[in-house]
């Protein structure tokens, strides 16, 4: 019922009856059926009373709570015989369940979420987060904040020429969420209190068809666990100033020795740039500058140039030296 709606039901109520022109700024109360037109006089109409109107609106309310009781006994009565058999022998381990569909990986996740009582882990891989990705990222990132629960996230380095990424970032590592950026990640990985783990089982792209695990096996939640572990230890605080890539080497940038050193190892350009979690058309354009900078004419002289420069070598020589030191 709107609100002029409920002023002028209540109106009606008090004097018996109500103008039918007044009743017009108020359809909702026709559509309602909360009044009716009086017998004695077309102009006036006169209330339903709430007893009635009550009652009217609660009789398929209840009927449907006793179709939904009734479908629970049936269901229970379906089950009961199997869950006997199941009782006498070894107890079902569920450690891996095929999830098929969006929203069947959805409600597992959901379902997981709020079984979590302390930490959750996850791999991002890609570049920024849409804003719808974001926006759902920030519920479940304050409903954890909310309850307590601390928060991993790693993203790659591309992630950092997101505005929406980085604002995501601000606002949610105030609280309990910390995240950093890798160059290269792992696929999509969410565990939750080291007990259950959920991972793509299924890569079909031009499909769409989606496929995850959900893991319960202790043994894997637990290599899981240390795999993110290592990772992170690896990868650096988003919001810090400091540089996710080496420096530049004769002209070179850090993240396009990356793309040439998967040039060389002979990936294709879609697969270098999902690996380093950008689209394909930037990808395509580093190796653009990668071949003006070494001077190359084609895509078979590219290899050969950049085994030729040494600038992958440099790389490793500049890793070793940092450890070293």
């Amino acid at each position: 019922m709107c609100g002029e709606g409920k002023r002028l039901y209540g109106s009606a109520l008090q004097s018996g009856r109500l103008a039918r022109a007044e009743a017009a700024s108020a359809p909702c109360l026709l559509e309602s059926a909360l009044l009716h037109p009086d017998p004695d006089d077309a102009d006036w109409l006169r209330p339903v009373p709430p007893t009635a109107a009550l009652t009217r609106r609660l009789q398929p309310i209840e009927r449907e709570i006793q179709e939904r009781r009734a479908l629970a006994v049936e269901l229970a009565e379906t089950f009961e015989p199997f869950m006997a058999i199941s009782s006498q022998g070894r107890p079902a381990t569920h450690s891996i369940t095929v999830l098929e569909g969006f929203s069947r990986i959805n409600a597992a996740i959901e379902v997981a979420t709020a079984e979590c009582r302390s930490e959750i882990l996850t791999v991002q891989p890609g570049g920024g987060r849409s804003e719808y990705a974001l926006t759902e990222a920030m519920k479940l990132g304050q409903g954890v904040l909310d309850r307590g629960i601390t928060m991993r996230t790693l993203y790659q380095h591309t992630a950092r020429h997101s505005q929406g990424t980085l604002v995501y970032a601000e606002v949610m590592t105030q609280g309990n969420v910390e995240i950093r950026t890798l160059e290269e990640l792992i696929e999509r990985l969410m565990i939750f209190d080291r007990t259950v783990a959920f991972i793509p089982a299924s890569d079909d792209r031009e499909t769409g068809r989606q496929v995850a695990l959900e893991l319960r096996h202790p043994g894997l939640v637990s290599y899981l666990a240390k795999v993110f572990e290592q990772l992170w230890q690896r990868a650096v605080p988003i919001l810090e100033d400091a540089a996710p890539y080496s420096p530049p080497i004769d002209g070179i940038t850090g993240v396009q020795r990356s793309i040439a050193r998967l040039l060389v190892e002979g990936h294709v350009d879609e697969a270098i740039a999902r690996r380093l979690g950008m689209n394909v058309r930037t990808c395509r354009a580093h190796i653009a500058k990668i071949a003006a900078a070494l001077g190359s004419g084609s895509r078979a002289q590219l290899g050969f140039l950049i085994a030729q420069s040494g600038i992958l070598g440099q790389d490793a020589g500049a890793a070793k030296g940092e450890s070293d030191s």
